[in-house]
């Protein structure tokens, strides 16, 4: 008896595991993170081409193509982007996108690339340009910007990109913001502003600096 339910059972898992997920029993999953890891385009394509799911998440819940923008593996980046099943706007847990990700990063080719296949550059809550702001390149802010960045988007929690600049990002990124428009004046739902931001960041020189814009 037990035996007929086992089989049974083995019968029910192949028939509901797509081919994708059958390859990935059989090692092709370790294998498809290890090709972006090591931005190794001949491995995934392999992969690819034999069927496996270009928008498989890892055991954190990271789909492959955050997992390359994670590692900065500039190859297969592309290779996922081009796949015509592929979501570029995929979330993990944490509610990130691919593009949040190459944004702290301040990768901008890959900010480009993937702006260029359709990725969300304004949605509700924590955006790009939020994570650009607390990263350390510039261009990168400015970039998103350019091509229609809300400047004082909202996150959850209600702080803004020039908040999280004055934090942890570059100066030139704080002074960018302000010469766009960022409203300095705006303030967090714990009542928290950019001055505030830059005190708990210990960025006196910041403080002194935002203080004399304010008066």
């Amino acid at each position: 008896m037990f035996k007929y339910f086992r089989t049974i059972f083995y019968g029910v898992v192949f028939i509901g595991f797509s081919g994708a997920s059958l390859l990935a029993f059989s090692g092709s999953f370790d294998d498809f993170f290890i090709a972006i890891r090591n931005d190794n385009v001949g491995k995934l394509n392999n992969l690819l081409q034999r069927g496996f799911d270009p928008n498989t998440r890892n055991e954190k819940g990271q789909p492959g193509l955050m997992v390359a923008m994670r590692e900065q593996s500039p190859k297969v980046a592309r290779v996922l982007v081009d796949q015509p099943t592929i979501d570029v706007n995929a979330l993990n847990l944490a509610g990130e996108s691919a593009l949040m990700i190459a944004a702290i990063k301040g990768d901008l080719a890959s900010v480009k690339l993937l702006l260029d296949r359709g990725a969300r550059l304004n949605q509700p809550g924590w955006t790009a340009l939020h994570y650009a702001a607390s990263g350390q390149e510039p261009k990168t802010v400015e970039w998103l910007l350019d091509r229609g960045a809300e400047i004082d988007a909202l996150s959850p929690n209600g702080s803004t990109p020039l908040m999280l600049a004055a934090q942890h990002g570059s100066e030139v990124s704080v002074d960018l913001l302000l010469a766009r428009g960022a409203n300095m004046a705006l303030r967090n739902t714990q009542n928290l502003g950019a001055i505030d931001f830059a005190r708990s960041g210990g960025r006196d020189y910041l403080v002194k600096k935002l203080e004399r814009m304010q008066r």
